[in-house]
């Protein structure tokens, strides 16, 4: 599968599972925008078998090179993002790892559970981020128990691998001068926002301001029972230029650790 197509059916599989953003995709197109990806998110275990060194290697096949290195102590989380050698417009690629070694024995054990009850080759696939969840079907008992440690490890136990969310380049839309007319915009059309950490995180002085809506929710059908459960979100970013004159192109830890929370359960948001 060749890189653009790889995009297309990652797009399509975040929007099946995040219809929102679709709807806020063709509201910006109505306006005459063209929409543009800043960076897209992944998130794992750092279990050996699907670490982030395993998850970027289709990326790294198509060009991409890591860049930065993240640290989330509260969240116990690790994460690289990584950018095109040669393509500055292709999409950012940030990768998180749970660091499962932080959690306790019975979270660890229960992820082991999870990971053994999938064929060895699968983890080997190229396009294992298109696969979504390769476990069987989830447990409602296992994934309140995780929910209590984790909302990142209950996240993945019911959504897998897939895209948690695309991001909207700010700075290439032409009808917007801020990321507050953004907000504005989405929330007239009655989109929710994260609030966490306030509507819009980071600053100018640190070169990069983001928002995000609150996930969607979809039916999971459990062996228990089918429940609502948090999906994907759609997040928007704007990026100011260095001392260099370069925009920047990394990402700020505490910024990012008030997105994560957009999938969490219990969700701020206005």
């Amino acid at each position: 599968m060749d890189s653009i197509a790889f995009f297309e059916q990652l797009w399509q599989n975040y929007t099946a599972k995040t219809p929102s953003a679709a709807k806020v995709k063709a509201l910006f197109e109505a306006k005459g925008e063209i929409i543009c990806n800043d960076h897209i998110a992944i998130r794992t275990f750092n279990d050996p078998r699907v670490t982030i060194d395993v998850l970027s290697k289709p990326f790294i096949a198509m060009g991409y090179e890591p860049k930065g290195e993240y640290h989330f102590k509260t969240k116990k989380l690790f994460a690289k993002h990584f950018e095109h050698k040669d393509d500055p417009n292709a999409p950012k690629i940030f990768i998180s790892e749970l660091l499962l070694e932080e959690f306790s024995m019975k979270l660890q054990k229960t992820i082991d559970v999870i990971l053994n009850q999938v064929q060895p080759n699968t983890f080997n696939a190229k396009d294992l981020i298109l696969k979504g969840r390769v476990w069987p079907k989830p447990s409602l008992k296992i994934y309140q128990e995780l929910l209590e440690e984790s909302e990142y490890a209950a996240w993945m136990y019911v959504n897998g691998f897939c895209s948690n969310h695309f991001t909207v380049d700010v700075n290439k839309l032409k009808s917007f001068e801020s990321l507050a007319q953004v907000n504005e915009f989405l929330q007239t059309n009655g989109f929710k926002l994260n609030s966490s950490g306030g509507k819009i995180k980071g600053n100018p002085s640190l070169f990069l301001e983001q928002s995000s809506m609150l996930a969607d929710e979809i039916e999971v059908e459990f062996k228990e029972k089918i429940k609502k459960v948090t999906s994907c979100y759609y997040e928007f970013a704007l990026r100011y230029p260095t001392a260099e004159g370069n925009l920047f192109t990394g990402f700020i830890a505490n910024s990012a650790d008030k997105i994560f929370e957009s999938t969490n359960v219990n969700r701020k948001c206005n």
